[in-house]
């Protein structure tokens, strides 16, 4: 459990291996459910691309041509776009979970359709069906991952959360290359992958009801108890009056309170009424952007296209490089998810976006040699190109596309604003997807220079507006953008309702038997957490009386809480 991030969350985690805390076990088994959603959208996203080299799936849709090809590739994204305005108030109103299990039936019945299929239009219409159920699910399964996760890992398994994509993209590919060698001149050989995507929507929709709802979301709700009850189940261990439960609490409460005290109704226009809420939606907007048109969309579906312009045109070759690459991302979008918490997420952003400036450049030159000259040395070095751009990709816009997102957006339009962030995906997907097949054919690699000028604007993007969201609380995070006094606020008021707490405990329970933090003297916690006694000798000398009078709301906001020093019975 990483520590030296966190400030004022510090003394109240748990300290020692995660697995070694049952609530924190218990809970990420939990998350299990959310996270098998990315790995769904990686296969689906996948198994056409993949089944375009099956020659009996070319054979029974009678070969389609390229405009076919990218009307088919792009249903999916056109059943989304139709569900999106539907997904955040699916999340809000009826919960996280519920929106999760609506999508999860959405789309086991469009895969049922899309087995049977016996003509394009059929097809076209199953992938249309899924992509408006995936768009419930993808919208509920993060927010709730998100809002659930232990404080210190919540980086960690959001980002991990975007970076199992790739582990439903390696079962497609792997899939369709098995059923290509064993069951090639059968119908079956395209078919089984389409029956495999049937089982992680069954896993949802049995196993939603097992895991607990999104206390955020149940505190919106004026379900307080429960989200109490939640918060101390799965963080601290059963312990309701534990100090991080109540930091937790009283944090996720008064942020909700100053939303509210600015955002009186919400709708799609509050996402750009304030100065932070615009710079919030202009990152979202931007990554979301970024995501899909950094070149890697030229690989992710029209991988033939892109292997058959350097001369590879085996299809049991090209599977195997498919297989191979998924592979290869999955290894480097979940060892980047580790490392945003160590490393920071503006750095990681920084880092990528300047190897994908630089590789792409040299993958551009190689396919012009080739295509212009012939030159048979430039094909080759091609793919280990394609593997180094993936590299530079998944160290952020795999782990980090959702989870920066989703953190630095309140709770009040968490919903609407991750719903743009997937609407501009969409869209980009879309264009990307039927736009390619024609600019590949008019073009050849001289479509690869926009991309090349594109990278370029995208460093500069990323340099310039992106902060760094490492070490702190959710709540913390997402009031980045809304000025320092609000952090402040929101740390204060929670930091004494986590002292109080932490008296109680002391007075209360056997040296032995309190739980295992770093330290429980009052010492050392007033260095890090104000007491209610020395908050004023904590001021910054170079403050005015303002600070006083929002100590002051501070304590009597614990007031109206009802919070006391627990006693035990």
């Amino acid at each position: 459990m990483q520590q030296q991030h966190w400030n004022i969350v510090a003394d109240l985690i748990h300290v020692g291996a995660w697995f070694k805390n049952r609530g924190i076990v218990m809970l990420n088994i939990c998350l299990i459910v959310p996270l098998c959603v990315a790995s769904l959208n990686g296969f689906d996203s996948s198994v056409l691309n993949g089944l375009q080299i099956v020659p009996d799936f070319k054979r029974w849709f009678n070969y389609p041509n390229s405009h076919e090809m990218g009307l088919m590739n792009s249903a999916q994204n056109m059943g989304a776009l139709l569900a999106l305005p539907l997904t955040p108030i699916a999340s809000d109103r009826l919960g996280r979970r519920k929106a999760l299990f609506i999508g999860s039936c959405i789309m086991l019945a469009g895969v049922a359709v899309q087995v049977i299929a016996n003509n394009m239009q059929t097809l076209i219409g199953a992938r249309a069906i899924i992509g408006f159920g995936l768009c419930f699910t993808t919208n509920a399964a993060p927010l709730l991952i998100t809002e659930l996760a232990y404080p210190t890992q919540r980086g960690q398994i959001t980002s991990l959360y975007n970076s199992s994509w790739y582990l439903g993209a390696i079962i497609a590919a792997w899939l369709t290359y098995g059923t290509l060698n064993h069951l090639g001149g059968t119908m079956w050989s395209w078919r089984v992958p389409s029956i495999v995507q049937a089982l992680p929507c069954v896993i949802q929709i049995v196993f939603v009801w097992f895991i607990p709802e999104s206390p955020r979301w149940l505190i919106s709700r004026q379900r307080d108890q429960e989200a109490i009850d939640i918060l101390g189940k799965y963080h601290a261990n059963g312990d309701t009056r534990d100090p991080l439960v109540m930091f937790e609490y009283t944090q996720i409460l008064s942020a909700l309170r100053m939303e509210r005290e600015i955002y009186r109704q919400t709708s799609y226009l509050t996402l750009f009424k304030t100065p932070g809420n615009r710079r919030r939606m202009l990152i979202v907007i931007g990554i979301g952007l970024f995501s899909q048109w950094s070149g890697n969309g030229l690989v992710s579906f029209y991988i033939t296209l892109i292997l058959d312009g350097v001369g590879i045109k085996n299809p049991a070759t090209q599977a195997w490089i498919n297989g191979t690459l998924q592979i290869w991302n999955f290894i480097v979008a979940v060892s980047a998810a580790l490392l945003v918490d160590k490393v920071g997420r503006r750095t990681l952003f920084l880092i990528s976006n300047s190897g994908m400036v630089v590789v792409f450049a040299m993958w551009t030159l190689t396919t012009a040699l080739f295509q212009t000259l012939g030159n048979v040395v430039a094909a080759k070095a091609t793919i280990p190109l394609i593997f180094a751009f993936f590299a530079a990709y998944d160290l952020a816009y795999t782990p980090l596309l959702v989870a920066y997102c989703l953190e630095i957006l309140p709770f009040e339009i968490r919903a609407r604003g991750f719903a743009v962030m997937n609407l501009t995906v969409v869209l980009t997907l879309a264009f990307n997807q039927f736009i390619n097949p024609y600019a590949f054919e008019a073009l050849g690699w001289r479509y690869y220079l926009f991309y090349c000028v594109w990278l370029v604007f995208e460093l500069f993007f990323v340099w310039h507006f992106l902060v760094e969201t490492k070490g702190k609380t959710l709540e913390e995070t997402a009031a980045l953008f809304d000025g320092q006094e609000k952090i402040d606020n929101l740390q204060q008021v929670a930091s004494i309702a986590a002292e109080q707490s932490i008296v109680a405990q002391q007075e209360h329970y056997p040296l032995q038997n309190r739980p295992r933090r770093r330290s429980f003297t009052l010492a050392e916690k007033s260095r890090d957490i104000p007491s209610t006694d020395d908050l004023h000798s904590l001021q910054n000398p170079t403050h005015d009386d303002l600070r006083l009078q929002e100590t002051a709301l501070a304590k009597g906001e614990l007031a109206d809480l009802g919070l006391r020093p627990y006693t035990p019975t």
